[in-house]
């Protein structure tokens, strides 16, 4: 139902749009529709953080849209076309007397989406969801995912739309749905991680009947499609407060369901056996991850922190010490973090690297009290390769002991590593350790043609390197001699 306080919302409804909004509520009014800017865009204007981003609803099918958009925008694109939705790019120029086409530092470049009304919804087997168009604006924005996402700014003009109690819910910074949550996630289950995702991003609480209803239906999330939900959970991952989205997720079961091993870490501690919570533990390095984090969010090493100890659940051992052990922990998680990531659609790349920082979060550890040969050194920068920067972020995120003691004694230590790392980088190349001779280089000496002895001498060389550091191509060639010797 629309909301009683309405009149009284309107007065705290935005004063003012961007004027490319307002430019182009008139070219839709002039054609004889009309257009509103919507959901996130108002919410974000409300919030004082509208970016470049518009997203706007209209009356108008998508063939009437087109029309009116590409006389209008810098560039149009279709790809949505087919669930009402058109985009655009407009770009404004400060000085009106600017060439078309041309952007510099007084430009300003908008992306646009314009998006029939229209409702959508899911049966109990498709993962594709139905769309079709509707009529009024009441009825597409009570299609809405929440109350904040449901308020409307009528263009051209300030026409502040508000039937759901969007603003009161924003202003108490709270999640709603506008209708029941029960029929909002029946018609789309995507919408129980977005509210884990919102909760994540805005700092909002989840009312309490949406927490309900994400619990009673966390089942219905399997109908969605894998890349739905990965994208989701990036974008909750990537955000400001992370830990409270998966903290919604594992409570409600959705992690059982999308990310089951994250639900898995809550193990159950035993009084007679010592180990830490490693559930609150992955949390814990999450956060400090993000706290080390210098140009933006990084999708690769949040991922790896959450995940660096879900091979714990399957190793844990208890020994008759009272001690609890986790023997190879780092390897099982990798293979674990590789499974769960394909399964979820990640790109290959992004499944490599995040599997390979699981796999190594340890190794650290395994130098001792801080004195490393050099070989170890190259060895742990040969390892890391491309990942060093963020191995280095991983290994100090997971030291969470609160004892000030042994943490301050774990950073220095950590602190003589990158030192010796530095001191090396001085002294030879570290990023991309090579053998002293090459392929040819190695047929060329030993006499033999392409085939598996070049590759025997070779890593036979790289080995050699990584022991010794830089050895010149004459001793790297005598050595190579000695050991083809001693093989034959």
């Amino acid at each position: 139902m629309p909301n009683a306080n309405n009149a009284a919302q309107t007065q705290q409804a935005p004063h003012h749009v961007e004027p490319v909004a307002e430019d182009l509520g008139r070219r839709f009014r002039d054609a004889g529709f009309r257009l509103a800017l919507v959901g996130g865009s108002v919410r974000d204007t409300l919030l004082g953080r509208l970016g470049h981003d518009l997203d706007f609803t209209t009356d108008a099918r998508p063939e009437q849209v087109l029309k009116i958009l590409r006389p209008w925008a810098d560039a149009v694109w279709e790809v949505g076309i087919a669930f009402g939705t058109v985009g655009a790019r407009k770009d404004v120029h400060a000085d009106a007397a600017a060439p078309a086409g041309t952007a510099g530092p007084e430009t300003r470049s908008f992306q646009v989406e314009v998006t029939t009304y229209r409702s959508e919804s899911y049966d109990r087997t498709s993962r594709k969801p139905e769309v079709s168009y509707g009529d009024t604006i009441e009825d597409d924005l009570v299609r809405r995912d929440f109350t904040v996402n449901a308020m409307a700014v009528a263009l051209p003009g300030i026409d502040f739309i508000d039937p759901y109690g969007g603003l009161d819910d924003l202003a108490a910074r709270v999640l709603r749905t506008p209708g029941t949550p029960e029929a909002s996630f029946s018609d789309d289950p995507l919408r129980m991680l977005r509210a884990a995702r919102f909760a994540a991003q805005l700092d909002f609480e989840v009312a309490p009947e949406v927490v309900a209803a994400m619990t009673e239906m966390a089942d219905r999330i399997g109908i969605v499609s894998a890349e739905r939900v990965r994208d989701e959970l990036n974008k909750l991952i990537l955000s400001d407060h992370p830990i409270k989205g998966l903290r919604l997720l594992v409570d409600t079961g959705l992690a059982d369901r999308v990310l089951p091993e994250l639900s898995a870490l809550r193990l159950e501690l035993d009084e007679h056996f010592r180990h830490k919570d490693v559930y609150e533990h992955s949390l814990t390095v999450l956060e400090q991850a993000i706290d080390l984090e210098k140009d933006g969010p990084d999708l690769t090493l949040r991922l790896a922190a959450l995940l660096h100890d879900i091979g714990k659940p399957k190793t844990r051992r208890f020994e008759q010490d009272g001690r609890v052990s986790f023997h190879h922990h780092e390897m099982v998680g990798a293979k674990m973090t590789k499974a769960r990531l394909t399964q979820l659609k990640y790109p290959n790349d992004q499944i490599k690297d995040i599997s390979r920082l699981v796999e190594l979060h340890l190794r650290f550890h395994g130098y001792g009290s801080g004195e490393w040969t050099d070989s170890a050194v190259r060895r742990y920068v040969r390892d890391a390769g491309p990942l060093l920067e963020r191995l280095h972020k991983l290994t100090r995120s997971d030291c969470t002991t609160r004892n000030k003691r042994k943490a301050e004694a774990l950073s220095r230590t950590y602190d003589g590593l990158e030192e010796r790392i530095a001191e090396l980088r001085e002294k030879e190349e570290l990023n991309a350790i090579r053998p002293d001779l090459d392929g040819n280089q190695i047929m060329s000496i030993l006499d033999v043609p392409p085939g598996p002895a070049v590759g025997k001498a070779y890593q036979f060389l790289l080995e050699l390197r990584l022991e010794n550091g830089p050895l010149g191509e004459d001793a790297a060639a005598t050595a190579l001699r000695e050991w083809w010797s001693a093989q034959n």
